[in-house]
């Protein structure tokens, strides 16, 4: 079967401003491969959106300001490209008010929006049907010689390259969320009703 030269051509620009939608989001590559789950399935919706995003907003508590609330953004990863565990590593440096608050007060906070997914189309970001997490919890070092921190490196390497060639004199260490308590919207109706063990024990 002959396919028209014109016609082949215009189905592979087709093909490929369609994989570039769906590849990018405001200029950015996504790293979305996951399908989205069904809002009702609160434990695998949560583990879908920790597990595709990139970066979000951790929030400690000021010691420079008085105890004042302090949200910085950050990059993360829970592990491999969907092969997510659930809990939010970081690269941190006490130069950074974030890891210097959190060595002092461990008690903080971790909000992720789905807008950044793209998968919220024209909704605003604050609309319930755009989902959105905070995570809970105390930010804890992680011993930089222990087989967690060396997975935590690896999944944080590969979903962000660049962090290899930050400055070794910065002395960037693993950081980790030890989740408590979890606060999701992503529908209509309120927070979703979701415990930590619902959360980390979700299959995705």
């Amino acid at each position: 079967m002959k396919i028209n030269g014109f016609v082949y051509c215009s189905v592979l620009a087709s093909v490929f401003v369609l994989g570039f939608l769906q590849e990018s989001v405001h200029g950015r590559p996504l790293l979305m491969s996951l399908s989205r789950p069904r809002p009702d399935d609160a434990a695998s919706f949560a583990r879908w959106l920790v597990s595709q995003s990139s970066w979000g907003v951790l929030n400690t508590i000021s010691s420079e300001w008085g105890g004042a609330p302090f949200g910085n953004v950050v990059s993360f990863s829970d592990g491999l490209p969907d092969k997510g565990k659930g809990i939010p590593y970081f690269y941190l440096t006490a130069l950074d008010p974030t890891a210097s608050n959190a060595m002092k007060d461990k008690r903080s906070s971790f909000t992720l929006s789905e807008y950044n997914l793209g998968t919220c189309g024209k909704t605003d970001p604050e609309n319930p049907s755009c989902a959105k997490i905070t995570l809970v919890g105390k930010l804890k070092l992680v011993d930089g010689n222990s087989k967690e921190a060396e997975f935590a490196r690896t999944a944080l390497f590969t979903k962000h390259a660049e962090m290899k060639s930050w400055p070794k004199s910065h002395n960037f260490q693993v950081f980790k969320l030890d989740i408590e308590n979890i606060f999701m919207i992503n529908w209509f109706g309120g927070p979703k009703p979701l415990t930590v063990e619902q959360y980390l024990n979700a299959k995705m």
